[in-house]
């Protein structure tokens, strides 16, 4: 069954569009809906790091119910790159120049162009709510970071945050009616065919170790497989991926 067409809604001012959905999931909203603010004052990424809500950047969430296990809405951060990934091909007009990087990463010509952080927990009224967190750099990327940024304006792409939100909203929701259809599967091919660094040699930082090897393949979950020296596999959860020929540092 199709899920129903989201609504969008725009608020001046708020912390975070990923706490604007969770509370309004906790007080019984169950969406389709996707919340952007022109402001947001205490924007969060992946890890507890902060992200940076520069003026005319797109910073948005989608709240949906799904009666899935948190595995499987974990997924939904491999739909949502292709989201943005779409939105960046129509911006730009030029699809080779967008690729998505393991695990919820958007390059527009090997630079970070998005980020992308799902929250998700148990809907009063049953199932699971799931906020997905994405902020684009629509307008200017920041210059303090660790790793080259850049923004779909200074690429040479144009789009407003309204327009953009729209077509946000309209991809992933195809993909997620692609998902709830046929299954990761489906999704995932389309993930690798964008893949950045597939079948290239790559550090793999963890918690507790670093290990070496090429990105070979994704597992049927999402997880990446690290191809080891050894002929050994490892497959990888959760983790930050570098690919030093590609010029990035770990």
């Amino acid at each position: 069954m199709a899920a129903p067409a989201p609504r969008i809604e725009w608020l001046d001012e708020t912390g975070s569009t990923n706490i604007e959905a969770r509370d309004r999931a906790l007080a019984g909203e169950r969406g389709p809906l996707w919340i952007a603010a022109r402001r947001q004052n205490a924007g969060r990424g992946r890890r507890g790091r902060a992200w940076h809500s520069l003026d005319g950047n797109l910073f948005a969430s989608g709240l949906y119910v799904f009666n899935r296990s948190p595995a499987q809405a974990a997924e939904l951060s491999f739909v949502a790159a292709l989201a943005v990934a779409e939105l960046c091909d129509i911006a730009l007009g030029d699809a080779a120049r967008t690729r998505v990087k393991w695990p919820n990463d958007v390059l527009v010509d090997g630079r970070k162009v998005s980020g992308i952080l799902l929250e998700s927990g148990a809907a009063p009224a049953g199932g699971l709510w799931l906020a997905i967190g994405i902020g684009v750099n629509l307008a200017v990327a920041p210059d303090d970071l660790d790793r080259p940024v850049t923004s779909l304006a200074r690429a040479g792409g144009r789009l407003q945050r309204e327009a953009a939100l729209e077509h946000l909203a309209a991809a992933f929701q195809r993909n997620v009616e692609l998902w709830l259809r046929s299954g990761f599967g489906a999704i995932r091919d389309q993930w690798l065919a964008r893949a950045h660094g597939l079948g290239q040699r790559c550090v793999v930082r963890l918690d507790h170790e670093t290990l070496d090897g090429v990105f070979g393949d994704l597992g049927p979950d999402g997880a990446l497989r690290l191809d080891l020296d050894s002929g050994q596999h490892r497959y990888i959860s959760a983790g930050e991926v570098f690919f030093p020929a590609m010029g990035e540092e770990s």
